[in-house]
């Protein structure tokens, strides 16, 4: 049975899910129960706020406190300490307010959760989740604006999932729950009132299997997280001039289902790549090299990449507007391809 859920409902309905059909599943994080309450009840405060977009509103007097565990600001500590839960035998989802704050917890991540199995020999595992939060276009400036995920994408160990739907919401944060590895689960604040149509029941989406959104012949566009969005809304516009768009959702960067996107990109010939993130080391120049790389020989025109900008994101809501790329400089970037093609 389906029934149409948003972004957010989708992830609150993933966790209360899997705490239900597990007890080693516990919560962390900044507000995520709203504060220190009372220990023997909950009033209506105690469960106000569910993390700054009111995700987790609702679990806590399912789960009690013990599960649902409000911390201190000081995410080295509770990122650290939801490692050493997973080492002894919990499954821990923590949360990070905003992927901006990576630098707090970064050495834990980097040289501890996803290097242990390794240097134990296989010995070790770390069954955790790291939630956190993206996006521009939300008028919240510089600091709490980023989209940072070919930082963790960049390191071995780490498996980085960016849901576009509420369906892929679900579905892959429950894999993520049950991944015997540390996952960073990334989610577009922009993103969290998007609605579709989602299964009630419980189900896991595996990880390292792109989504095509919609099918074509002419060019291939992949969209990173709310990308996928804007790319669809190029690729109608390009559709009225007989320009067939292939849509490509990854869903997941590590793993990356790379056969997808090459297969696609040797059927159309072209390739254009969207993702909010700067331009240098991005997700769009890891997938540009990868289709130059792997099918050169097929390619009927240059790769074109349609990013945010080399530069903090503005405060400016004008500003901020321009930064984040939309369907007009998607569907100019395809047509120049196809200009450059025959010109």
């Amino acid at each position: 049975m389906t029934r149409t859920l948003n972004v957010k409902d989708a992830i609150n309905e993933a966790l209360r899910q899997e705490m239900t059909a597990d007890s080693r599943v516990i919560l962390m994080g900044e507000d995520i129960a709203g504060g220190a309450g009372r220990d023997t009840d909950y009033p209506p405060a105690a469960d106000a706020w569910g993390g700054p977009f009111g995700v987790t509103q609702g679990l806590l007097p399912l789960f009690g406190r013990e599960r649902v565990i409000d911390t201190a600001i000081a995410e080295t500590g509770f990122v650290g300490a939801a490692i050493g839960a997973a080492i002894a035998g919990l499954r821990p989802v923590v949360e990070i307010m905003y992927v901006d704050f990576i630098g707090t917890s970064f050495d834990q991540l980097l040289n501890h959760a996803a290097k242990l199995r390794y240097v134990y020999g296989g010995k070790v595992s770390v069954p955790m989740v790291v939630r956190t939060v993206a996006g521009a276009g939300f008028r919240a400036a510089a600091e709490h604006s980023q989209t940072l995920y070919s930082l963790y994408t960049h390191v071995p160990g780490l498996k980085v999932v960016a849901p576009a739907t509420a369906a892929d919401a679900k579905g892959l944060l429950i894999s993520a729950i049950r991944d015997p590895d540390p996952v960073i689960f990334i989610e577009h604040k922009r993103l969290y009132m998007e609605h579709d149509e989602v299964p009630e029941e419980p189900y896991a989406i595996p990880f390292g299997v792109a989504r095509i959104v919609r099918p074509g012949r002419d060019v291939t566009i992949v969209g990173v997280q709310k990308m996928v969005h804007t790319a669809i809304d190029a690729a109608e516009h390009l559709a009225k001039d007989g320009i067939e768009a292939e849509v490509i959702d990854p869903r997941t960067y590590s793993p990356l289902d790379s056969e997808t996107i090459l297969r696609s990109v040797i059927k159309t010939g072209r390739l254009v790549v969207v993702d909010e993130s700067h331009p240098r080391c991005s997700l769009a120049t890891d997938i540009a090299a990868l289709a130059a790389d792997t099918a050169f020989h097929a390619l009927r025109g240059p790769i074109k990449m349609v990013t945010g900008a080399h530069a903090p994101v503005p405060f400016s809501p004008p500003l901020e507007d321009a930064y984040v790329p939309d369907a007009a400089r998607i569907v100019a970037a395809v047509r120049s391809q196809f200009e450059e093609t025959t010109g």
